[in-house]
């Protein structure tokens, strides 16, 4: 019966905050502190996107600076990079999206690049 009511706590937890169950990976540290949480929370509350990865954070230099970011092209399924940038600090985060071509891809690529610009 606790098994039961912890899963049920889970499920309701998970209806509430979705985007935290978007995130997944091996890295999940994003860089620019509390602004790039921002960033990648606005970004996986697209009804399109499933699944936001991290990747290894990527240093030339010495960190700080604005934090800006873009979403760049879609593969062949569909799915997308965001990529981070703080000062000389970069991090590519991969967006799964639902779609299945290139071409909606790159719709939701131009519709998160807008959400972006005008958060940034």
């Amino acid at each position: 019966m606790t098994k039961m009511t912890e899963n049920k706590d889970s499920l309701q937890e998970n209806a509430q905050n979705p985007s935290k169950n978007k995130l997944g990976g091996t890295h999940t540290t994003v860089i620019g502190g509390r602004s790039g949480k921002k960033l990648i929370k606005l970004v996986s509350q697209h009804p399109e996107i499933k699944k936001v990865i991290p990747s290894v954070i990527s240093v030339k230099g010495v960190a700080g600076g604005k934090l800006a970011g873009k979403v760049l092209r879609a593969d062949a399924r569909g799915n997308l990079r965001l990529l981070l940038s703080e000062g000389r600090s970069f991090q590519e985060i991969r967006l799964v999206t639902t779609v299945g071509t290139a071409e909606e891809g790159d719709r939701i690529m131009n519709e998160l690049n807008e959400i972006l610009k005008n958060a940034l």
